[in-house]
């Protein structure tokens, strides 16, 4: 089996749940059977955008909320490449929110997993898009006054092919959501609930096992507007798995003669230039 994860120490607290997220992700890239090189993991700034160190693959660390385009980059260069895009939510909805946006209207084939721990863990546990009003950090002292960000019915708001959450408690179920969404056709974004033990007293482990629930076979993935309902339930317990999953025409579908230019197995670089020169010039 091809072993994607490497046996580097790595500089995350005892208990973080990047761990198990780690391990779901890696396990899931082997079972897939996808050769080390053809996969590039491209990251921003953050405990979350570490995962290309302790990853056998072609990584690629940006600024921070920077990540997304350097992976439309990396998948339109070499379409052939299966390309991951890691952020944390401050990193991905926070400074990259702009570019999460678009990333829904391009519809790139990549997957992006977000680590959601509620947080800014590397930067010592300021609120985070995704903190809840109320909840008090090192900075909030007096408690967020700001709503928190909603990644799932923004994303199915802009027409997203793949909505899912998962949680690194239940690796198993983390394990085949990530793999769908690598499988999937187009821009799928996974949300990934994930404890920072040292900044987050609040969205804890046991949080999390009380507070969540995973849709069951009763749910149409292909139902738009029934996930959109279920992303906009923030009362209660709230939802796992995947909220949709409908693929539709791509970036390349619509820019074909990217594929016709740069699908071959070596790159000439002199006839990249010539194409890109006979396209914009």
């Amino acid at each position: 089996m091809i072993n994607y994860k490497k046996d580097k120490q790595t500089s995350w607290c005892p208990g973080c749940g990047n761990f198990p997220l780690l391990d779901a992700y890696t396990e899931a890239l082997e079972e897939l059977g996808l050769e080390n090189d053809q996969v590039a993991v491209i990251s921003g700034i953050g405990q979350a955008a570490k995962i290309p160190h302790y990853m056998n693959v072609n990584g690629f660390q940006g600024l921070h909320g920077r990540a997304l385009p350097v992976a439309f980059g990396v998948k339109a260069a070499n379409p052939k490449l299966t390309v991951l895009v890691n952020t944390g939510d401050g990193d991905g909805y926070g400074e990259g929110g702009n570019h999460f946006l678009h990333a829904v209207r391009r519809n790139m084939d990549i997957t992006h997993i977000v680590h959601d721990n509620q947080i800014y863990g590397l930067t010592k546990g300021q609120g985070s898009p995704t903190t809840a009003i109320g909840q008090t950090t090192t900075l909030q002292t007096s408690g967020v006054k700001s709503y928190p960000f909603n990644p799932m019915a923004v994303a199915l708001s802009l027409g997203c092919t793949f909505v899912a959450r998962g949680y690194v408690g239940d690796k198993e179920r983390l394990k085949e959501i990530i793999k769908k969404g690598i499988k999937h056709k187009g821009y799928s974004l996974i949300d990934i609930f994930q404890p920072c033990v040292t900044f987050n007293k609040v969205n804890t482990y046991a949080y999390y096992k009380e507070n969540t629930y995973y849709l069951d076979e009763t749910h149409d993935e292909k139902d738009r507007m029934a996930a959109l309902n279920i992303a906009l339930q923030t009362e209660g317990k709230i939802p796992l798995g995947i909220l949709y999953d409908n693929p539709k025409n791509d970036f390349h579908d619509f820019n074909n003669h990217v594929l016709e230019g740069l699908g071959q197995e070596k790159y000439d670089i002199e006839k990249i230039k010539n194409i890109i020169h006979k396209k914009f010039y």
